[in-house]
């Protein structure tokens, strides 16, 4: 694959530094509960210039109402603690607030959110498992999950079923804690599915996350990544397999807002059939505030039909020369048939060497998951997506 909008600056090289601050243009408007701050988008702003808004089912205009209905099921080691609360609970909104309005009209449309706590210093040895089933009509959510100080945990989040959903997620990670979160939409063709993920990584702290997008006709995520204070890491792994008709965008911001911090961004994804659409917005903001910030994002896209569409963006803004490193790329590319011919020549049958090349590809994204009966859950869901285009 050909490498496409690929920049970076290193310690000792040459940077790009910003001579005001932009953050307004990655925000239609400042962040607010309220959704009336935020007008009705009509598909030219920048935020939403991508996203097919007569496929929201009204989430974007507020005309969808809560009328459906989701199954949760919460499976939580001993220790941790599950409560819902209204949304007045100061531990709402800690982690950021909504950034557009469907995710304003998400905050607005819900009357109590979920509070996960996982206490301080406490050291899970199983996942916190929570899944969402869609059984139809428009729904709404707020989950919080609150991390203790040095606590150690994996999260994971499964999205199946078929409902029109916007929802808020947010993970505040103490000071010195190690988590790592799974989110799977693995959603009926029929589903629609706007989230915004807000982050808040303390002081040492560690944050992972996966984010494996196989199902919906419209997948929106927005994942957005702060610091509370010095020494925070942030890896953010993605995986998706956009098919025939389907809508799937990931739009990422990672705020470097505090001294010493890293992210490492890497997401890819695979698209077959027709008007199957990939979106990857990825923007990394280094403040003046965030000397020695370490920094790099890449999204790899691997096309295996005609009559698909990627649109890759990778932002970087940097506004202090002080820093260990910062890059991004960025490329999408065809199916290589010499690697197909190769496994072929072997006696390898050509459906099976399809399959092992596109494993291969996914590989070292599905190693980052950690929880075996998912990683063998999503390497069975590619191979049924890969058959599917066989047959």
């Amino acid at each position: 694959m050909a490498e496409a909008q690929s920049t970076g600056a290193a310690a000792g090289g040459a940077v790009a530094v910003a001579a005001d601050s932009t953050v307004a243009t990655r925000m239609s408007a400042p962040p607010s509960f309220d959704v009336a701050d935020f007008p009705v988008p009509h598909g030219r702003e920048e935020e939403w210039r991508f996203t097919p808004l007569e496929r929201l089912r009204g989430l974007h205009d507020g005309t969808a109402t809560a009328d459906g209905s989701v199954k949760v099921e919460v499976d939580a080691p001993e220790g941790v603690t599950v409560r819902t609360v209204g949304r007045d609970d100061p531990r709402i909104g800690r982690a950021g607030k909504p950034v557009d309005r469907v995710a304003a009209q998400a905050f607005s449309s819900v009357e109590k959110a979920t509070v996960v706590s996982v206490p301080a210093e406490t050291v899970l040895t199983e996942p916190v498992r929570v899944g969402l089933h869609g059984e139809g009509g428009v729904t709404f959510g707020h989950t919080v999950f609150e991390i203790g100080a040095f606590a150690e945990a994996v999260l994971v989040l499964d999205h199946t079923g078929d409902t029109v959903r916007a929802a808020n997620v947010e993970f505040q990670i103490g000071d010195g804690a190690k988590v790592t979160v799974v989110s799977v939409q693995d959603w009926d063709d029929t589903a629609v599915h706007c989230s915004q993920h807000s982050v808040l990584v303390g002081r040492d702290a560690r944050y992972r996350s996966v984010v494996v997008t196989f199902g919906g006709d419209v997948v929106r995520l927005h994942p957005r990544v702060s610091y509370a204070g010095p020494g925070g890491e942030a890896e953010l792994y993605g995986l998706y397999f956009t098919d025939r008709g389907q809508h799937q965008e990931h739009r990422l911001f990672v705020d470097h807002d505090a001294p010493n911090c890293r992210s490492h961004v890497a997401y890819k994804g695979a698209l077959q059939g027709e008007r199957a659409h990939a979106v990857w917005i990825g923007d990394v903001l280094i403040r003046a505030a965030a000397t020695g910030t370490d920094t790099y994002e890449l999204n790899r896209n691997l096309v295996l039909t005609d009559g698909t569409r990627v649109d890759s963006v990778p932002n970087l803004e940097i506004e202090t020369g002080e820093i260990q490193g910062a890059g991004h790329a960025s490329a999408t590319g065809r199916f290589e048939d010499e690697q197909l011919f190769y496994l072929m020549a072997r006696g390898i049958p050509a459906d099976e060497a399809r399959r092992l090349v596109v494993r291969g590809f996914f590989a070292e994204l599905i190693q980052q998951i950690g929880v075996p009966d998912v990683e063998e859950r999503l390497i069975a869901k590619l191979d049924a997506e890969l058959g599917a285009s066989i047959a």
